[in-house]
C-alpha cells in the first residue's frame, strides 16, 4: 500500500511541479530579468571571460524546468508518505479532504512560514556576506516548523476527545502558530538587500515565489486526493464484489 501510495504521490508532485514551472516561467522570471539588469549595471559590462557556463536562456527554461519537477516529485514523495500515516486517524475525513489537510499543513509548515522570516530573494539582491548566515537559520526553520505542525497534528487528536474536534483544531492552531512565532522572533534577522536594490523588482519577485508555492501546494493537494479517492472507490466496489460472491 505504501508504494503505491508513493507512487501516487510522485505523479501528483510530477504535476504539481509541471504546474509551478508554468507559474514560474511566467510570473517569476521577468523579476529575475530585472535583478540581472540590476547586477550588470552595478558590476558594468562582463567581457567574455565572465560569461555564465549556462546560458540565461537555458536556466529559465530546462533549468528552471527540471528543479520545479524534482522540487515537486521529492515534495509529492513526502505527502504520500505522511498520508500513510494520518489516513483514517483524522477524525471522519475521506480520502480527498485528508490529503487537502495534509498539503495545507505543508504548504504552512514548509513554505509561508519560513518565508514570513526569510522570503526568496532574486538574483543580485543578496550581500554576497550574508549568504552563510541566511542559509543555517532558513534550514533550521523549516524543520523546526515541521516539526510544529507535527506536534500540533499529535495536541489536536489528543484533545478531541475532551474538548471536541472544532475547539481542538482551533487549539492546536494557536499553539503552533504561537510557538512558530517565537521561533521566528529568536532566529537572527538578516539584513542582505542593497539599498539601491529596485523596489518593484524585490517586490515581483517574492510574490511569485510565494504564488508559485501556493500552486504547487493546490495542484499536489488535488491531484494526490482525486488519485488516492479513486484508489478508495475501486477498493469498496471490489470488496463489495468479493463480498456478494
Amino acid at each position: 500500500m505504501v508504494k503505491t501510495l508513493l507512487l501516487r504521490g510522485m505523479a501528483a508532485g510530477l504535476a504539481a511541479g509541471l504546474t509551478y514551472f508554468v507559474f514560474a516561467y511566467l510570473f517569476g522570471e521577468g523579476a529575475v530579468d530585472g535583478a540581472i539588469a540590476y547586477e550588470e549595471h552595478v558590476g558594468g559590462a562582463h567581457d567574455a571571460a565572465e560569461a555564465p557556463l549556462v546560458s540565461r536562456g537555458i536556466q529559465s527554461t530546462v533549468g528552471l524546468g527540471v528543479a520545479a519537477v524534482l522540487y515537486g516529485v521529492v515534495i509529492g514523495g513526502l505527502v504520500a508518505l505522511a498520508y500513510s500515516a494520518v489516513v483514517g486517524r483524522v477524525g471522519r475525513l475521506g480520502p480527498r479532504a485528508t490529503a487537502a489537510v495534509i498539503a495545507a499543513v505543508g504548504f504552512v509548515a514548509v513554505a509561508a512560514v519560513p518565508f514570513l522570516k526569510y522570503p526568496a530573494n532574486p538574483p543580485a539582491s543578496t550581500l554576497g556576506a550574508s549568504v552563510g548566515q541566511r542559509t543555517g537559520p532558513y534550514v533550521a526553520l523549516i524543520i523546526i516548523s515541521v516539526a510544529l505542525a507535527i506536534g500540533a497534528v499529535m495536541l489536536q487528536r489528543s484533545l478531541t476527545a475532551r474538548l471536541g474536534t472544532w475547539n481542538a483544531t482551533l487549539t492546536a492552531i494557536g499553539a503552533y502558530l504561537a510557538t512558530a512565532g517565537i521561533v521566528g522572533l529568536l532566529l537572527p534577522t538578516v539584513d542582505e538587500t542593497p539599498a539601491d536594490f529596485p523596489a518593484t523588482v524585490l517586490y515581483d519577485f517574492r510574490l511569485a515565489s510565494i504564488g508559485g508555492q501556493v500552486v504547487l501546494w493546490a495542484v499536489l493537494g488535488l491531484v494526490f486526493g482525486a488519485l488516492v479517492d479513486d484508489r478508495a472507490e475501486r477498493s469498496a466496489r471490489q470488496t463489495g464484489v468479493s463480498r456478494s460472491s
